[in-house]
C-alpha cells in the first residue's frame, strides 16, 4: 500500500472528494475530480516529492484511473 505523503498529494488534486471520505485502491480518480490539468499538477508534485521522472510510457492516462494503478506507477520508477 501507498505511504502518507502519497495520500495527502493525492487529496490535495481531488476536489471531489471530502476529508472523511475514505480513499480506496480502486476509486475512480476522474469521478473524484482529478481531470487533465490535475493530473499534470499531480504529476509533478509526484516528482518533486519523489525524485523521479514520469517517462513516456507512464504518461498514459490509464495509470491516473486509481490510486492503485497511480501508485504502481510510481512504485516502478522508483
Amino acid at each position: 500500500m501507498w505511504d502518507e505523503t502519497f495520500e495527502q498529494l493525492l487529496r490535495k488534486h481531488l476536489s471531489l472528494m471530502e476529508a472523511e471520505d475514505e480513499l480506496t485502491a480502486d476509486i475512480n480518480l476522474r469521478d473524484f475530480g482529478l481531470d487533465s490539468m490535475g493530473m499534470v499538477a499531480l504529476m509533478s508534485s509526484l516528482e518533486e516529492a519523489y525524485g523521479v521522472r514520469f517517462v513516456d510510457d507512464a504518461l498514459q492516462v490509464e495509470n491516473f484511473a486509481t490510486p492503485e494503478t497511480l501508485w504502481n506507477t510510481l512504485a516502478a520508477m522508483r
